[in-house]
This record gives structure tokens, sequence and C-alpha cells, in this order.
């Protein structure tokens, strides 16, 4: 993995949703579901290979290796790019209070080396718009 300044930008985006965290995660981490709600990752269905999962996205053929299923709405996981780098990408989900029936999840984008900031706002924007149509998928929307 790239190493990263300790300076690094970053930049949390969140949602609401009106579902109870383990019904959110649960659908979240599903990488069957991805496609349905994460289109800065995956254009199409994800198939499993020996590297991992690999999907068709807007960067070209990637890998995406997921965080062992958990109880703690952990949904981490690490985007291999065509270029080879690998991007660590932070993501949970966190109940609004012990049985909840609501849940945010929050997603950490960064901006990496080399990474433009319009670029890293256009990924910002990006991410907004997927987890806006998670909430709407899970909403019933």
């Amino acid at each position: 993995m790239a190493a990263y300044a300790v300076n690094m930008r970053s930049r949390h985006v969140s949602v609401w949703i009106d579902a109870a965290p383990d019904v959110v995660y649960a659908f979240a981490a599903d990488p069957h579901e991805l496609s349905r709600w994460a289109a800065g990752l995956a254009e199409g269905s994800l198939r499993q290979s020996a590297d991992g999962w690999v999907a068709d996205s807007p960067m070209g053929q990637v890998t995406v290796q997921f965080s062992p299923p958990n109880t703690f709405g952990v949904l981490d996981h690490v985007v291999r790019l065509p270029s080879g780098e690998e991007v660590y990408n932070p993501m949970r989900v966190v109940a609004a209070a012990p049985g909840a029936a609501q849940c945010e999840v929050v997603f950490t984008v960064r901006q990496r080396p080399g990474v433009s900031d319009e670029d890293f706002d256009a990924d910002v924007a990006a991410v907004t718009a997927d987890l806006q149509t998670l909430r709407d998928l899970l909403e019933g929307q």
C-alpha cells in the first residue's frame, strides 16, 4: 500500500438512514448489491476471483477486498486500481443509539497524493451520491 502523508486531507461523508443498523450493514456489505448503490465503484455486477471481488468501474477494472463480516458495522475496503495502487476506504454503519432503528453511514474520502483538489471534490460528490442512493434503496424510495 502506498505511503500517505500525515497531513493528508480527508472528508467524512455521512447519511442518516431510517433503518436498523444490522439491516443497513447486511445490505451494504453484500458485494452482489454494490452495483445498485455504489456507481462510483461498480458499473455492473461484481465477480469473485482469486484476488478478491472484481468490478468494472469508471476507472477501469478494479479489485475490491472487503473487511471480514463483523458485528461492529465496519465496512472498510481496499480498492486496487488498474495502476496497481491500493486505496483504503474506511466506512462505518453507526447506530443512532443502542437498539435504535436508525443509523448513520460514514465514509471517509481521502485525497491521495497526486489527486487534484477538483478530482478530490468530485470523489466526495460521487460518494455523497452513492450514500444517498443507499439511503433511498433502504428506505424504499
